[in-house]
C-alpha cells in the first residue's frame, strides 16, 4: 500500500519537474520535444520569451500551490489528531492577496506581449516582397517585382511512398512528407514582406521555426512579415484543414546569405527570360538597271505616230 503511494508521488513530482528540464530545441520540431523551439527570426524569439516567462511564473505557481497542499495533508491529516477548524470563515487579507497577486502579474505580462505583438504586425521598411498563394494541394511563390514565380508541392519520393501503402521509416526518406520540388529561397538579415492569399479554400501557412502561422482565405490578402538570422533549411505545413490532401503540402525555406541568393535569383531570372527572337534573314541587293547602248531601242521613249504621206 505504501509502495503505491510512494510510486504515485514520485509521478506526481516527475510530472511537476519536466517544465524545469524543457530547455529551447532546435529550429525544427522533434519527436518527444518538451519545449517550443527558440527558432531562429525575432518573432519567434520574442513568442519563446514570452513563453518561458509564462512557464516559469506557472512553476512557481504549481509549487507554491501544491507544496502547500501537500503540508496540510500531511501534516494536518487525521491520523496525527488534526481537528478541523470549524469556525473559520473567511480572511480578508488572504482574499486581497490572492485577488491583487494574479492582476499583478497579468498585467506585468500584458505589456511585453503587447509590444512584441504590434511589432509582429509591423511590415514596413521591407526589402522584398513575396506573395503565397495557397491550392489544393500545392504553394505558388511570386518574387514580386523580380519576373521570378513557381509552384511547390510534395517530392515525387514522399509521393510514390504514401501511395505505396508501406511502413515507411526513417531510413526510406529522412523527410518524408516535409519535401517538396521546388524550395522558396530566401536572404537571411533582410526584412521579408509575405503577402498570402489562396486560389479555392482556406490554407495556412506555417513554419515553426520563423514563427508565426498565416491564414491563406480567397479573396482576402493577411501580410506578415521575417527576417531569418541564420543560414538552414527550415520545413512546415499547411495548419488549416483544406481536403483530402492537407497533409501532403510541405513547406521548405532555405535560408542562405545574401551574396548566394543574389546568384540564385539571377539564375531564376535568367531561366524565365524569354527566348530572343531569331534574327531575319538579309534581304537580297536589287541588281543595277544596264546601262542603254546604241542601236538598243528605249522602251520607256514615247513612239512617234505615224503621218500618212
Amino acid at each position: 500500500m505504501k509502495a503505491g503511494r510512494f510510486k504515485q508521488w514520485a509521478v506526481g513530482v516527475a510530472a511537476m519537474a519536466v517544465p524545469v528540464l524543457a530547455f529551447a530545441q532546435a529550429a525544427d520540431p522533434k519527436p518527444w520535444q518538451l519545449n517550443m523551439g527558440r527558432g531562429v527570426t525575432a518573432q519567434s524569439v520574442n513568442a519563446y520569451e514570452a513563453h518561458m516567462l509564462a512557464l516559469w511564473i506557472c512553476v512557481v505557481i504549481g509549487v507554491l500551490v501544491f507544496g502547500a497542499m501537500a503540508v496540510a495533508m500531511f501534516k494536518f491529516r487525521h491520523s496525527k489528531g488534526a481537528v478541523a477548524d470549524k469556525d473559520f470563515t473567511h480572511s480578508t487579507k488572504l482574499e486581497i492577496i490572492w485577488t491583487v497577486v494574479p492582476v499583478v502579474l497579468l498585467v506585468a505580462m500584458a505589456f511585453p506581449a503587447t509590444s512584441k505583438l504590434i511589432k509582429m504586425y509591423d511590415t514596413r521598411e521591407s526589402a522584398m516582397t513575396i506573395k503565397v498563394t495557397g491550392f489544393q494541394w500545392m504553394w505558388k511563390y511570386d518574387y514580386l517585382g523580380e519576373n521570378v514565380s513557381f509552384t511547390s508541392r510534395l517530392d515525387r519520393k514522399s509521393d510514390a511512398l504514401r501511395q505505396s501503402k508501406k511502413t515507411v521509416t526513417q531510413a526510406d526518406h529522412e523527410h518524408y512528407l516535409l519535401d517538396v520540388d521546388n524550395v522558396l529561397v530566401l536572404p537571411t538579415d533582410t526584412k521579408i514582406r509575405f503577402v498570402i492569399t489562396a486560389d479555392d479554400v482556406i490554407h495556412a501557412w506555417w513554419v515553426p521555426a520563423l514563427g508565426w502561422k498565416q491564414d491563406a482565405i480567397p479573396g482576402i490578402v493577411n501580410e506578415a512579415w521575417t527576417e531569418i538570422k541564420e543560414p538552414g533549411v527550415y520545413r512546415g505545413q499547411c495548419a488549416e484543414l483544406c481536403g483530402k490532401d492537407h497533409g501532403f503540402m510541405p513547406i521548405v525555406v532555405r535560408a542562405v546569405p545574401k551574396a548566394e541568393y543574389q546568384q540564385w535569383l539571377a539564375e531564376q531570372k535568367a531561366k524565365n527570360a524569354p527566348a530572343a527572337a531569331p534574327a531575319a534573314p538579309a534581304a537580297p541587293a536589287e541588281a543595277a538597271p544596264a546601262p542603254a547602248t546604241a542601236g538598243t531601242p528605249n522602251s520607256d521613249a514615247t513612239t512617234a505616230p505615224a503621218v500618212a504621206g
